[in-house]
């Protein structure tokens, strides 16, 4: 596995001047659940939850963790609601080269490990590599090297008129998909860093057309594939993402680990050759 490293990113777990009421009334409203719905589903009253919304009554601990959980809140975000309310946070946020995250680092690392010679990589929630596998590193053969010192972002290098981007054969389709993933993301959490980065990777060159597809090309109906050049071949994968469940951390809350599939049969020979 290939660790990379990756800088701080800024935290929006901060308190609010307007108290934990209007940040729960925000996500209340970003899921489009009534005050009802939400009072039925946390067994509270409208009433209760409309005074906690207006600053009228002051939940209690319990209840704004019940409350988040039921609003899906992500687990930063829950560390925001308790400041504004006056509470401390619940769910630390450790460093991933912390001894007490031994167990995580070499369970990741076995994943990507197994997944080889298949690509593999683990992204933090604005898309900075944490580790890859040397899958990805067989991807990224001929990229300048400046757009691999860390952070290195998958979005950035994706996209990059300099990165992967001319050798993505389905690049307008691929792009698409990874700027829509972008866009679920940002109406979901309050992340100022990944609109920012939407934004600039949005704002790539991109071609009038992709090029016309061999008449042997591959490319799954099941699924997009990612149609990808390597070394004067096309190899076809589909991906997909695979997230912690109930994390109790902030930084395994945020990790996403992606695998990539070969969706033919001339890719899987071909990696199994390298």
């Amino acid at each position: 596995m290939t660790s990379v490293a990756s800088g701080p990113r800024a935290s929006s777990s901060a308190p609010s001047d307007r108290g934990a009421g209007p940040l729960l009334r925000g996500w209340r409203e970003r899921r489009r659940v009534s005050q009802l719905e939400l009072a039925l589903r946390a067994g509270s009253s409208s009433r209760h939850i409309s005074f906690v919304e207006t600053g009228r009554s002051r939940p209690s601990e319990e209840m704004i963790l019940r409350l988040a959980e039921h609003l899906q809140v992500p687990v930063r975000e829950r560390n925001a609601l308790l400041l504004a309310a006056g509470y401390a946070p619940r769910y630390p946020r450790t460093p991933l080269d912390d001894p007490s995250m031994d167990a995580l680092r070499t369970g990741v690392q076995r994943l990507l490990q197994g997944h080889e010679p298949y690509p593999a990589l683990v992204v933090d929630a604005t898309y900075d590599v944490v580790a890859a596998n040397r899958g990805i590193t067989m991807l990224l053969e001929g990229v300048p090297e400046r757009l691999l010192a860390p952070p290195l972002n998958a979005m950035r290098l994706t996209l990059h008129p300099e990165g992967l981007a001319p050798r993505i054969r389905n690049l307008r389709a691929w792009r698409g998909h990874l700027l829509a993933q972008m866009d679920r993301q940002i109406a979901l959490e309050r992340s100022p860093e990944l609109r920012a980065l939407h934004d600039e990777v949005a704002g790539y060159p991109v071609p009038e057309r992709d090029p016309e597809p061999e008449p042997d090309e591959p490319g799954p109906a099941f699924a997009l594939p990612l149609l990808i050049e390597h070394d004067g071949r096309v190899l076809s994968f589909v991906s997909s993402i695979a997230t912690f469940n109930t994390p109790m951390d902030v930084t395994v809350a945020e990790l996403a680990i992606e695998t990539f599939l070969p969706a033919d049969p001339a890719t899987v020979k071909y990696l199994h050759t390298r």
